[in-house]
C-alpha cells in the first residue's frame, strides 16, 4: 500500500481538526489514543517539512551571497 504524501497545510488542518475534537470532548478513550498518535505523526511530518524548507532557503541565500 502506497502512502499518499500529505502537504504541510493538510497536516496542520488535520491537527487542528483533531485538537478541536479533543477540546470539545468528542472522542472516546479508544479514539483519543489513536488520534494523539496521529497528531504526533503529523507534527513529525510538519517539523521535517519546515526543516527541509529552512535548509533550502539557507542554500538559496548562500548562493545569492556568492
Amino acid at each position: 500500500m502506497t502512502k499518499k504524501k500529505i502537504s504541510y497545510r493538510e497536516a496542520v488542518e488535520e491537527i487542528e481538526d483533531i485538537l478541536s475534537k479533543i477540546e470539545n470532548e468528542e472522542l472516546d478513550v479508544d479514539e483519543l489514543s489513536d488520534q494523539v498518535k496521529r497528531v504526533s505523526s503529523l507534527i513529525k511530518i510538519c517539523k521535517e517539512k519546515l526543516f527541509k524548507t529552512q535548509e533550502e532557503v539557507e542554500q538559496i541565500l548562500d548562493e545569492i551571497d556568492e
